[in-house]
């Protein structure tokens, strides 16, 4: 018969089992569930609480006499007792609650200034500036309207949840796993070694696109709601992540057990600096800022400030070559950031590399606007800016014509200057370049979403609260949302869940060194180029002309990034289309906004297409396009050589007729926001 396990309860009649005695277990030592060998230093003293046990048995045993045998006489088990934790084991769990109590604390307190420090700010007019409830309730109408449509998406979650779980099921029996999508937040070995995880990763990935894809195919809504419904559905999904806290990410939790807490209380000291930092509001810190010095290790190209007024300063760099062609190159970088872009470090330094190609090179560097530019408009820009860049580069060139260059909304001002010009007939600037530049605004891609009239409404409100300017702060919230899962959600588990630094990456440095813009400029640009699209439809006024771009007949060369999400290459290609001239080329770049853009022939990356026609889509354009690997900028530079004049000596910053003021990057860019 076999025998009863030790803790059943005894049968009616047999006599009550006296309970073994036990040495007292020490306060705060958790008995482990597994067994744990000794360590040698704690071995006389586990030797010696067994020996005081046995005694203790063996004398309550000889007081109670002998056992009565039971009917199965084979010798009792014996059971393995895990000993309790030596000292370094407690010391670990001591460790580790302290440092989750201090992390707890610091995030506590971090909270509670940031609040304090909000506390006499004026709440948002709007608690939904995204105008989001309008969308949603229009989509939750599309749904109701086609019930049938619903009940089938509703069938096909069902079943892939059934699929989901036989493949789990199969994974359990021994069966080798489904690749899961390939997604970079669950790169990370952890996520599928664990079936737990890897459960919760699928059924993410699972819901996730089932939701955005039932958004994506609600019929019959106007599709800028529909847009705006599909926006808000990705941010939210993206938020749920489950890599995005620390209870369900495999790799916090590795850390947090590896490092007894000592990741989360980092985490939770950055998270406090990155509050601080924003006086309030969170700030996550996508770079080691303190590695980088404008001037020092990021904008170095060798140059001369040759002019500065209350709006620019003008910059020529020194050649590189001991001829130069005639005709100069002048640059109009965004004002939305800095131009350092073009010039971050000498391996992909945009403005060495033409300076080496034999180009004289100009940079215009925008001023940082405050308060007292907050009248500011197209107009200013236009005469102050352009034309004045225009006047002076000329005049230090000793020539009477330039080629110009437009970078982002930079070559929106330019393209609106080119018509300004081409109708006063002033033909100074010979041939121009547009890089991820826009003049046609209807399929401008994510950002269209910020610039409704509730929104612009919120935009006001914060540069009316700045005292007439969008702090810098603001805008780079509104790009880093449009990429939540690169510049948003990866920091926040790298920084605040894994405790770890920020890294020291150029490009992020410059991308979270944002500027402000002035209120008359910046809502000219969202309500006359996104929202009435008025360059395009020929009704943009400015400088007391409306700009008509099938004036301009000059030769146009045209970039666009295949990934491009802030200026989409339809949009550029639609933009190319709008201008006048014959010769009007148009490339198109591998990568996304800014790899597209700056990618120097020596990297050897991504690839670029050509086609000598204009036709009019870009999807008869591609169909005739011919591939090439690598950088389009060589074949940017023959372009650009074929239309700047003969060599002529190389022009010395420090010798022309405009004195120098300051050495390259000058000082415009230094200023922070």
């Amino acid at each position: 018969m076999a025998r009863a396990p030790e803790d059943s309860p005894p049968k009616p009649g047999a006599p009550r089992a006296e309970p073994t005695a036990k040495s007292p277990r020490k306060a705060g030592r958790p008995t482990s569930a597994k067994p744990r060998p000794s360590k040698a230093k704690t071995a006389p003293k586990a030797a010696k609480a067994a020996k005081a046990d046995a005694s203790e048995a063996a004398a309550s045993a000889a007081k109670r006499g002998p056992k009565p045998a039971p009917a199965d006489t084979r010798p009792p088990e014996t059971e393995d007792v895990a000993p309790p934790f030596g000292a370094d084991q407690a010391q670990l769990i001591e460790t580790l609650s302290m440092n989750l109590a201090k992390a707890a604390m610091m995030a506590q307190g971090a909270l509670a200034e940031a609040a304090l420090s909000q506390a006499d700010r004026p709440a948002a007019l709007s608690p939904d500036p995204f105008n989001i409830a309008p969308a949603l309730t229009s989509i939750m109408g599309g749904l109701a309207a086609r019930p049938e449509k619903l009940f089938q998406a509703q069938a096909d979650l069902f079943g892939r949840y059934m699929d989901l779980w036989a493949d789990t099921a199969r994974q359990a029996a021994g069966e080798p796993a489904k690749p899961a999508p390939a997604d970079k937040r669950f790169k990370d070995p952890e996520w599928s070694e664990n079936p737990m995880f890897d459960l919760m990763r699928r059924s993410y990935l699972l819901t996730s696109d089932w939701m955005n894809g039932l958004i994506a195919g609600v019929e019959d809504v106007d599709p800028a709601v529909k847009r705006r419904a599909q926006f808000f559905t990705r941010l939210l999904t993206d938020a749920f992540s489950p890599s995005n806290f620390l209870a369900s990410n495999p790799v916090a939790l590795k850390a947090l057990a590896e490092t007894s807490g000592e990741s989360l209380v980092k985490g939770m000291q950055n998270f406090a600096a990155d509050l601080e930092r924003g006086a309030g509001s969170l700030r996550i810190s996508q770079a080691d800022y303190g590695k980088f010095v404008v001037g020092q290790n990021v904008a170095t190209a060798p140059g001369q400030v040759v002019w500065r007024d209350d709006l620019f300063e003008l910059i020529q760099y020194a050649p590189a070559t001991e001829t130069q062609h005639r005709i100069p190159l002048l640059i109009f970088p965004p004002w939305i950031n800095k131009f350092y872009i073009l010039d971050l470090q000498p391996g992909n330094s945009l403005i060495r590399w033409l300076s080496s190609q034999g180009f004289t090179v100009f940079v215009c560097s925008w001023v940082n606007p405050d308060r007292d530019k907050a009248g500011y408009g197209f107009d200013d820009y236009l005469e102050k800016g352009v034309y004045r860049a225009v006047e002076k580069t000329l005049e230090q060139a000793g020539t009477d014509r330039l080629n110009a260059v437009g970078y982002c909304i930079g070559g929106t001002l330019l393209g609106a200057a080119l018509a300004h010009m081409a109708a006063r007939d002033d033909k100074r600037i010979a041939a121009a370049t547009f890089f991820a530049a826009q003049h046609d605004f209807a399929e401008a891609g994510d950002l269209l979403l910020f610039t409704d009239d509730h929104w612009i409404a919120e935009i006001e409100r914060q540069m009316d609260a700045a005292g007439g300017v969008l702090p810098g702060a603001a805008m780079a919230d509104t790009f880093n949302a449009l990429r939540s899962n690169d510049l948003i959600w990866s920091f926040f588990v790298s920084n605040y869940l894994l405790g770890k630094d920020p890294p020291a990456f150029d490009l992020l440095f410059w991308n979270a060194d944002q500027t402000r813009m002035p209120k008359a400029l910046h809502l000219a640009y969202l309500r006359q180029m996104y929202g009435a699209n008025a360059l395009a439809q020929g009704a943009f006024k400015i400088g007391g002309l409306t700009a008509d771009l099938s004036k301009v007949t000059i030769p146009l060369y045209f970039q666009a990034s295949r990934e491009d999400h802030i200026a989409p290459m339809n949009s550029v290609y639609r933009s190319a289309k709008l201008f006048g001239g014959k010769d009007v080329t148009f490339t198109l770049a591998g990568s996304g906004r800014i790899a597209g853009v700056i990618n120097p022939p020596t990297a050897k990356k991504y690839q670029h297409w050509t086609n000598a026609e204009l036709p009019d889509t870009l999807a008869e354009w591609q169909a005739g396009a011919v591939e090439a690997p690598g950088s389009w900028w060589e074949h940017w530079a023959a372009w650009l050589r074929a239309r700047s004049g003969e060599p002529v000596a190389a022009r010395d910053p420090s010798a022309g007729p405009l004195p120098p003021l300051e050495p390259a990057p000058g000082a415009y860019v230094k200023v922070k926001s």
